[in-house]
């Protein structure tokens, strides 16, 4: 019964907002037009690259809006970009649509998205060839491909050259950012004592929002050296949670931590492991949660577009935050006036604290990703399978949410009010997108 009025909502919200959901949904979609290989690939180019978490959505945003672009064009159902997106004008598709098949080209763009923006995209080139390998194996006519990949490189073009007006190419000639002199700012954290991440974000063009400062959080706690302080208690519970932690507690903080790029040290060698984005962790939710709901392709890049755009739009808002307040690491504080030998489970990331990334990112996520489909949605998320962590199941995507959230507490790297009012800026971020979408989508077939 549980499961009936699930996709029953699936498919009246999805049905409302783009038109497109139909008999077919219930039928798997053949293998080589799953999405989720194809944002894994990015993932694990992304990973190679070392690309830090805000640079990460917009990789990801981009590969998809040129994917969602194609379907868009195709399916004139589907809410065009441009009626979403502020100064967004579409490359026009002149190509017969009997000519290729929009399914193919829009994987065929995210891959050569990809291959243009990424640093070290020619790596993508590997897992393209393997995929036109396996349209042939699906005999999948020649002619179709190639007509298929010349609308995907054509689209791919339009993209790369939009995304080149976001101010993203300007950032490196920005002068470099030294730390806030005081004892309650940020400073780089050991082991490997890294600059700080992304500190100008807030000047990337972002999607959805009308700007990096549409959602300013409610100041932080105040820094205090004083044991009887607020502040000082915030830092005691961080320190108090690491000596009683449980296992599942544990297994959270490991199961969330997405950190790109952890340096561990051995005597004087200093090793690097690599990992998923938190982005990268979404967007694997998104592929899970299309592939679980059996949407049809269309529904599918849409999906993925959605929590796309979203995620570039929250991490522009938490980034702004995050430089404004400054605030000092959990980790640095508990050194200096609490405990000088305390390390947290998980390395501190290279930037400021408040407010939490992932607090705020998920929680947007999980917003948009409700709308789309539905709020009692069972899951089981596997995007760190790959890292040799067991998959966890969800009933909700705020109930994952929530749990990113706190395993930042968990892994000793976020103070308690930092993930409360990331959860509230993310949902805000997340509950206006919402709303934007609803809008549109009522524009466009009428009312609910």
């Amino acid at each position: 019964m549980k499961k009936t009025k699930m996709k029953t909502k699936l498919i009246f919200i999805l049905f409302f907002y783009c038109g497109f959901v139909n008999a077919q949904n219930n039928k798997p979609l053949p293998g080589y037009l799953e999405l989720q290989p194809h944002i894994l690939s990015l993932s694990m180019v992304m990973m190679h690259d070392v690309v830090n978490p805000p640079a990460a959505s917009r990789f990801y945003n981009y590969a998809l809006l040129g994917a969602y672009e194609i379907v868009c064009q195709y399916n004139p159902s589907i809410v065009p970009l441009s009626s979403l997106i502020k100064n967004y004008t579409p490359f026009k598709i002149e190509m017969d649509k009997r000519m290729y098949d929009h399914r193919i080209a829009a994987v065929l763009c995210i891959l050569e998205t990809g291959k243009k923006m990424l640093p070290s995209g020619f790596m993508l080139q590997e897992s393209e060839d393997k995929y036109l390998q396996i349209l042939k194996k699906n005999r999948v006519a020649q002619k179709i491909i190639d007509a298929s990949l010349q609308v995907a490189d054509l689209m791919s073009e339009s993209i790369v050259s939009y995304a080149k007006t976001d101010g993203y190419s300007t950032l490196s000639s920005r002068l470099r950012y030294t730390p806030l002199r005081g004892d309650g700012f940020w400073y780089p954290t050991p082991p490997a004592y890294m600059e700080a991440v992304e500190p100008q974000w807030k000047t990337v063009r972002p999607m959805l929002i009308d700007s990096s400062n549409q959602f300013v959080p409610i100041p932080p706690v105040s820094f205090s050296k004083d044991s009887s302080s607020t502040f000082y208690k915030l830092a005691k519970e961080v320190y108090n949670i690491s000596k009683s932690i449980t296992p599942e507690q544990l297994e959270m903080a490991s199961f969330w931590d997405c950190n790109p790029f952890v340096v561990s040290t051995s005597g004087h060698m200093m090793i690097g492991f690599k990992k998923i984005s938190p982005g990268g962790h979404w967007m694997n939710i998104a592929s899970v949660a299309a592939k679980t709901a059996k949407l049809n392709f269309d529904s599918v890049i849409v999906v993925h577009a959605m929590v796309s755009m979203t995620l570039v739009d929250a991490f522009i808002s938490c980034w702004d935050e995050k430089y404004r307040s400054n605030r000092i690491r959990p980790e640095t504080y508990i050194n200096k006036y609490i405990d000088i030998k305390w390390q947290p489970l998980l390395q501190t990331p290279p930037f400021p604290e408040y407010t939490s990334g992932h607090s705020v990112i998920s929680t947007a996520a999980a917003e948009v990703l409700t709308y789309l489909l539905g709020n009692e949605f069972y899951f089981v998320d596997d995007s760190e399978e790959i890292f040799e962590l067991k998959s966890r199941p969800f009933n909700s995507f705020r109930e994952a949410a929530a749990e990113a959230a706190i395993s930042r507490f968990y892994g000793g790297i976020h103070y308690m009010d930092g993930i409360e009012n990331g959860q509230k800026q993310g949902a805000l971020v997340g509950q206006w997108i919402v709303q934007k979408l609803s809008q549109k989508a009522i524009k466009k077939k009428g009312s609910y």
